[in-house]
């Protein structure tokens, strides 16, 4: 394609993709869209199936046939049904410049580019956004995929250090003898991971590191509150003989948004337990964390409680393709020392890859999964420098009002509740709602369909979840495209009109 044609197909995709301020594309694409993509996809028992369309007509078929077919999940506000940030306009055109220039980051090379500095800087600025510490405070930090490479980092970080910690030799390592030989030299029989209502990446997580998904023992405080971690079922786990313990903290439970901790005393009792048991705290705060950068004022005080202590964590994780609203995929990973994801992950005998570093920075490849690794921090970097912590204190700020004017809206409908029903007071929709909201019909044969009735109807999107063995209907606000004024009046008018209906259907 000539210079002036990419040009053109820019703009037709900007153009494409743009939403006026104050407008909503549609949450979901129909399905007359949907079955036209799919019908143009290639048919393989074609003759011409891998023959070359050539850029101009590929570009066509992209933005004609398949493009239609997305989601709203970037272009509309009321895209609730996963934890899914859009996109801030800055991050786009920081992503743009990242596919433009094609930087793999993987080798720190002061000399020659000077991404992993960019890198760099962006990490140690979002340790100062979210009040975690100085620098200096966290010598491991890297970029990675989202929650389950964050979580595979944590466990595997816990994983080395619990074990090291019962070896006599120091030199000896996980990454050195392997899993089986250092638990045997260590006198382990089993590694446990001790959470409450753990993100199902964390299961995942430990299956891959070796751990098995048998691991993960879910210590709820109680059935009313589930997502909160019981400390006492904690200490008596740490004590069994023979048996090395990776704490890990929900920060918030995907379902509900709530935390497992309740503020620096808890933080500060798994610290000591932790120390004395030879134990490893990660945190996965993959959103919840982003409560830290809120104002303080009144109505954030419970959220700000619960975030409190959460630095005094071994490791933590975050995603930007969540609250920061930059663009898929993009995962942080913090941990106290460099040292340890080095004994992980380090890349040994590759000349071809050696560092001509002359700073504190790691090459990335010895510190992290990949080694063939996207320029992701840039999208990161251009938030960061554009809104400022102010900025991003709004923005986070609009999507808990969001949140809460939906609670509200359901809460004024008679035929729905906000769940969870039980706990250990009155549920409060000042103090426990953070960016979720959770809720079911009371209607038993309505709720059943409550999730697909609201999707059809393609003004808010949903997604199903079960609480307390039933239907639940679960909404997360994470777009900076937030708007509570907007967001009440579609909620209380859509779920209004499908009760409604609903009745009518039963005379």
């Amino acid at each position: 394609m000539e210079s002036s044609d990419i040009e053109h197909a820019q703009r037709r995709i900007r153009e494409s993709a743009a939403v006026a301020p104050g407008d909503h594309a549609p949450t979901l694409p129909g399905l007359d869209k949907l079955s036209h993509a799919r019908a143009s996809l290639p048919d393989a028992t074609s003759a011409d199936y891998l023959s070359g369309l050539g850029p101009k007509s590929t570009f066509s078929h992209l933005m004609d046939d398949i493009v239609p077919a997305f989601n709203g999940e970037n272009r509309s506000g009321r895209y609730w049904g996963f934890v899914t940030g859009s996109t801030l306009p800055i991050a786009e055109l920081a992503d743009n410049i990242v596919s433009a220039y094609d930087q793999n980051v993987q080798v720190h090379l002061p000399t020659q580019t000077i991404a992993t500095e960019v890198e760099d800087a962006a990490l140690k600025m979002l340790l100062r956004l979210l009040r975690l510490g100085e620098p200096e405070q966290w010598e491991g930090r890297t970029f990675t995929t989202g929650a389950t490479g964050s979580n595979i980092l944590g466990l595997a970080c816990g994983r080395e250090a619990v074990i090291a910690s019962r070896l006599a030799e120091a030199s000896e390592s996980v990454g050195e003898i392997g899993l089986l030989r250092a638990c045997a030299k260590a006198g382990i029989e089993e590694i446990q991971v001790l959470t409450s209502m753990g993100h199902s990446s964390l299961s995942k997580a430990a299956s891959v590191v070796g751990l098995g998904r048998a691991s993960v023992k879910l210590l709820p405080y109680s059935d009313a509150e589930p997502w909160r971690l019981d400390i006492n079922a904690v200490e008596r786990e740490l004590q069994r003989q023979n048996v090395a313990s990776i704490i890990a903290i929900s920060a918030g439970e995907v379902n509900t948004g709530r935390f497992a901790t309740t503020g620096a005393e808890d933080m500060n009792r798994l610290r000591h337990l932790a120390d004395k048991y030879r134990a490893w705290i990660h945190v996965d705060g993959a959103f919840g964390v982003f409560a830290r950068v809120l104002p303080a004022k009144d109505e954030y005080a419970s959220l700000h409680r619960a975030n409190a202590g959460l630095g005094l964590c071994d490791s933590l994780t975050i995603d930007g393709h969540k609250l920061l609203n930059v663009p898929y995929d993009n995962g942080i990973f913090f941990t106290r020392k460099s040292s340890i994801l080095n004994n992980v992950f380090k890349n040994p005998n590759a000349a071809y890859l050696s560092s001509d570093n002359t700073s504190q920075i790691q090459s990335p490849l010895n510190i992290g999964l990949e080694n063939s690794r996207r320029f992701r921090a840039l999208p990161v970097y251009a938030v960061l420098r554009s809104e400022g912590i102010q900025g991003i204190s709004q923005m986070m700020e609009r999507m808990v009002i969001t949140a809460r004017a939906i609670a509200r809206a359901i809460q004024s409908c008679d035929d729905y509740v906000l769940l969870p029903e039980a706990g250990p007071g009155p549920f409060s929709i000042d103090d426990d709602v953070h960016i979720v909201v959770l809720f079911r019909a009371k209607d038993d044969a309505l709720n059943k369909t409550l999730v697909q009735r609201i999707n059809e109807g393609n003004k808010w999107y949903v997604s199903g979840s079960s609480w307390d063995g039933k239907p639940a209907v679960r909404v997360a606000v994470s777009s900076w495209r937030a708007d509570h004024v907007d967001a009440f009046d579609t909620v209380k008018e859509s779920l209004s009109a499908i009760s409604q209906s609903h009745k009518a259907s039963r005379l």
